[in-house]
């Protein structure tokens, strides 16, 4: 891949991981619960399902949905669902106390990953939009295998570097948030539920 292309790739990565969605609204939830250095398995979780949809994008699967409304109906209600029940979860949650709480020893390290992999594979939109965005910066000239292994790299470490830049913001801001109580675990929880109602119902 050229040095000015990918160039130009890494500002769009740069503007996409910005791009308020699932996974940005956890790492800043999961930050605020349980500091940035737990959230970490948050991020890496997220940036291994971003990571499998450009796989997928790249193999092919993109065209396959497209092709058949019947199955991209099927992954749009399963994934909307998933975050629907994430924020309903979220939702009921206990405020968020300064000290060590309940919930944050409860979560054990495998499942603040399993919930960051899970969001981030639960919009099939992604996976859509990969397959548009992706071949923008292919030159069919050069190894593809290779610029392919350059770009999904280069999109996981921007994702993580900004979801790890939220989660020490919002720990840095604990005691503002701590003062919200409930009505921050309801900000996001709604927040969760509204993109998880959005997913199957977009066209």
């Amino acid at each position: 891949m050229a040095l000015d292309i990918w160039l130009i790739y890494l500002l769009a990565s740069i503007g996409l991981s910005l791009t308020p969605g699932p996974n940005s609204l956890l790492a800043l939830t999961h930050g605020a619960l349980y500091g940035a250095h737990r959230t970490l398995f948050t991020i890496v979780g997220g940036v291994f399902g971003f990571s499998a949809l450009i796989g997928l994008a790249m193999f092919g699967l993109t065209a396959l949905l497209q092709t058949s409304a019947a199955l991209l109906t099927v992954l749009k209600w399963v994934g909307g669902a998933y975050l629907v029940w994430l924020g309903i979860a979220l939702w009921r949650s206990p405020p968020l106390h300064l000290e060590m709480n309940t919930r944050a020893v409860q979560s054990s390290n495998a499942g603040l990953f399993r919930q960051g992999l899970l969001s981030a594979m639960a919009n099939p939109k992604v996976l859509l939009f990969y397959g548009a965005f992706l071949p923008q910066f292919i030159d069919p000239q050069r190894g593809l295998l290779l610029q392919f292994l350059i770009m999904a790299a280069t999109f996981a470490s921007v994702e993580f570097v900004v979801e790890y830049l939220l989660a020490r913001l919002a720990f840095r801001i604990r005691p503002w948030l701590a003062r919200g109580g409930k009505g921050f675990n309801r900000c996001c929880g709604g927040l969760f539920a509204l993109i998880g109602v959005a997913l199957p119902l977009g066209r």
